[in-house]
């Protein structure tokens, strides 16, 4: 069958023949050249499924659009609408971004080459992945060899007899860069030399992880701040109240919406609010994660009165002693970002069986809330119970993450749990959650994951599947 039938199929045909014609990678990238413009996002899409390496080589460096937004691609669509964005196949990103520098190397006519924008960012890192060849590339390693691939392409535009056309192209390239210790001068060299490549790296989002201030304050004005809209700051950067008014007082920080800070941020012996230092913020924060950064009342106060408040929709506030320190605030709180919350995370906040009214008064407003954690939580089986009546009512929840009660656990049980018990002991586990949710959620659908963790069942995952829907 010719490339250009492709052209002349039905959307329902079109699916099985993508995924033939990609099979035989050999005809497939011979056959480039007779196949329509528009095809191109449907066999990638394919190609990845398949895992055909080579196919998504060519079909990047011979991209004839203007735009290559890899979320885009692989996610649901109406001619493909299994999401494969999860996939971070190792296989397929690496042909992906060679692909992308060997778009730039290619000697075809400046003319034709009519890309300007890539977008990495559409990526979702998951635990566990389902591609066959199991190697992942997370986003540290995409961060590493985009920025070693922008820097063999200057050296090779340098050493080599290109013409005129090669440099002349000019992709920005959207990432969410994650740098640490082991790859801080690759991407330095790579953020410092981007005028010069032809793959122009745009920071969107910036994760630091073991990097020393001096590091993350040099690096952080390089990305170009006024790109970023999310911030990672977490383990092993000593991030305290001062450098985080210096951060936000000398950086301009325009389209910043998330958030995230190490732990101990804050501590409680300041008399101001250290949550003040970010008043330069122009944007409300949609995401804010301030686990275990020692908020003290007047933080929390702040918070609940500040204008992110009525736009938080993801928060994680885990490892306060929220009941104690300050559980009028921050019910406060939960009342202004009520009607945007999407994910609430309370992981370690001593919330026990006592709390439990008061923690379902201040969540009956957030309907739109469809992911709640809190696990590490002291709650028994009868408090879950009456947790659970009220969980199943919010129309959009779909994930929780809890505590096992210690009544749930077997009589005798001692650790760590060895392997040939552990097993058994998940079994009586989900069977005893599933009469609690049947009989106390029965307009539910729900599924359930009881995850150990070294050799001691921690949390429970719970799917729910509203019946209404």
């Amino acid at each position: 069958m010719s490339a250009v039938t492709l052209s002349l199929m039905s959307s329902a045909n079109l699916l099985r023949v993508a995924e033939a014609f990609v099979s035989n990678a050999e005809f497939a990238r011979k056959s480039l050249g007779a196949v329509a413009h528009d095809l191109f996002p449907l066999l990638f899409k394919a190609s990845y499924l398949l895992e055909q390496g080579e196919v998504i080589h060519d079909l990047v460096e011979n991209w004839p659009l203007f735009d290559f937004n890899i979320g885009k691609l692989l996610g649901a669509t109406l001619d493909y609408e299994e999401d494969l964005s999860h996939r971070t196949c190792s296989v397929c990103l690496e042909s992906c971004l060679t692909g992308l520098r060997d778009y730039v190397l290619n000697q075809s006519s400046p003319f034709m080459k009519k890309l300007k924008v890539v977008d990495l960012t559409g990526m979702k890192d998951v635990e566990v992945q389902y591609c066959k060849c199991k190697k992942t590339m997370g986003r540290w390693a995409r961060t590493q060899l985009l920025c070693k691939l922008c820097s063999d392409l200057l050296v090779y535009l340098q050493q080599a007899q290109c013409n005129r056309g090669t440099f002349e192209v000019s992709i920005s390239v959207l990432i969410d860069l994650f740098v640490t210790e082991r790859n801080f001068e690759l991407v330095v060299q790579a953020l410092l030399k981007k005028c010069s490549c032809p793959l122009k790296i745009c920071c969107v989002a910036f994760r630091s992880d073991n990097l020393t201030l001096q590091k993350f304050f040099y690096i952080i004005k390089l990305t170009d701040p006024s790109l970023l809209r999310k911030l990672e700051i977490v383990h092993n950067v000593h991030l305290e109240m001062e450098h985080l008014d210096m951060l936000f007082n000398s950086i301009h920080f325009p389209l910043l919406m998330s958030l995230t800070l190490p732990a101990r941020t804050f501590n409680y012996l300041v008399n101001v609010c250290p949550l003040k230092n970010s008043h330069p913020l122009k944007t409300p924060l949609k995401m804010l994660d301030v686990s275990n950064c020692s908020l003290n009342h007047a933080d929390m106060a702040f918070l609940a009165n500040s204008f992110h408040a009525n736009h938080l929709e993801a928060l994680d506030l885990s490892g306060h002693d929220i009941p104690e320190l300050y559980p009028s605030t921050f019910f406060k709180l939960l009342s202004h970002c009520s009607s945007v919350l999407m994910s609430l995370t309370l992981e370690d906040c001593n919330i026990q069986d006592t709390h439990v009214n008061m923690l379902i008064l201040g969540l009956s407003p957030c309907q739109k809330l469809q992911e709640f954690k809190f696990i590490g939580n002291p709650l028994s089986s009868q408090a879950l119970r009456h947790l659970f009546t009220f969980l199943c009512e919010l129309p959009m929840l779909k994930n929780v993450e809890f505590p096992v009660p210690r009544d749930c656990y077997p009589i005798g049980i001692t650790y760590p749990i060895d392997d040939a018990n552990m097993q058994k002991i998940l079994f009586q586990l989900e069977v005893h959650l599933c009469k609690i949710l049947l009989a106390f959620c029965q307009d539910c659908v729900f599924s359930t994951d009881v995850q150990p963790v070294s050799g001691k069942i921690a949390f429970i995952c719970l799917t729910l599947v509203q019946g209404k829907y």
